[in-house]
């Protein structure tokens, strides 16, 4: 089997490339990636091949999806901050460029695994959200993760192509950057306790998140791709769980072995205040699914911080 992942020198993506890389029923993996947010080092070791190019580059992603036998689509222009600065450049990738490999797995009639986004509900008040609530996005991100979405199931609809679209939620582990704007919130604690920084909370704190680690992520999706799993409505890949900002911190500074310092700012525009996954539909389409506990996945994440040498001499434990 040959497996095309756009977005493949991403943090996500890289993770991914690895874990098909270990599966005997995978004999090529291809990461396609711009490098504007990934990094070609990601995927030393994996043995992927990396081809440079944008998924707007519609000749080469043609040619590249007619070698593949399923694509999985990661690639995205993420970050809600990133798109309230340029919700055109969010729209041109994420919703017209996951058009573009679509377009070119309808020709091939290539399977489809592609990433949404929790962001898609939005306001959206219940918890659990499932996938039959509304959708209200808050942010140009959310609405473009939700465009592609749609896409992504009406091409399944429409040309009877093989689609499966998962809702990640706050997707955090290895290869995650910290350092910059729009890094995500685990890095970000972890690169600010490990230099012996506070941690920057937005708000109060209490706005909740279901965080997944990638390797439960990575596992699905290679599940996915090998068993060719298909569905013709949007999946949740998380597992229900519900931990708020400051208690993040808090299970930080055990893992940490030390007590870390939180300052508040002010809340950031466009941000969802609770977030939680109801795993019905993903544990029906994937019964052997597990979800690594946040404890663990914190620990396996600062241990891959301690090897960057930015971090070797860190302040913390």
């Amino acid at each position: 089997m040959r497996v095309l992942v756009t977005g493949g020198a991403g943090f996500i993506g890289a993770n991914l490339c690895r874990e098909l890389a270990e599966r005997p029923e995978v004999d090529r993996v291809v990461a396609l990636d711009d490098l504007s947010t990934g990094h070609a080092e990601n995927l030393d070791g994996t043995g992927a091949e990396l081809v440079e190019t944008s998924i707007l580059d519609a000749t080469l992603v043609a040619r590249l999806v007619a070698d593949a036998d399923a694509v999985v689509h990661l690639a995205a222009r993420p970050s809600v901050p990133r798109s309230l600065a340029d919700p055109v450049a969010s729209h041109d990738v994420n919703a017209t460029g996951t058009v573009r490999v679509l377009e070119a797995c309808r020709r091939e009639s290539v399977h489809v695994v592609a990433a949404s986004s929790s962001s898609v509900y939005g306001s959206v008040p219940y918890l659990p959200k499932h996938e039959d609530l509304p959708t209200r996005p808050l942010s140009p991100y959310g609405a473009s993760k939700l465009a592609g979405e749609a896409y992504v199931l009406a091409y399944g609809t429409s040309f009877a192509l093989p689609v499966l679209t998962f809702r990640f939620f706050n997707v955090y582990g290895p290869l995650q950057p910290a350092g910059h704007a729009y890094a995500a919130v685990v890095p970000t604690f972890i690169d600010a306790a490990m230099r012996g920084e506070p941690l920057l909370v937005h708000g109060d704190g209490e706005q909740t998140r279901d965080f997944t680690f990638v390797g439960t992520v990575t596992a699905v999706l290679a599940d996915a791709v090998v068993r060719r799993v298909a569905c013709a409505e949007p999946v949740n890949l998380a597992f229900g769980t519900r931990v708020s900002v400051l208690e993040l911190g808090r299970r930080l500074s055990v893992v940490l072995g030390g007590p870390v310092e939180v300052r508040h700012g002010p809340p950031r525009a466009g941000d969802v205040r609770d977030s939680q996954a109801a795993d019905d539909r993903l544990r029906l389409l994937f019964p052997g699914a597990t979800a690594v506990p946040l404890e663990e996945g914190l620990r396996r994440t600062v241990a891959w911080f301690r090897g960057r040498p930015a971090y070797a001499e860190s302040a913390m434990p």
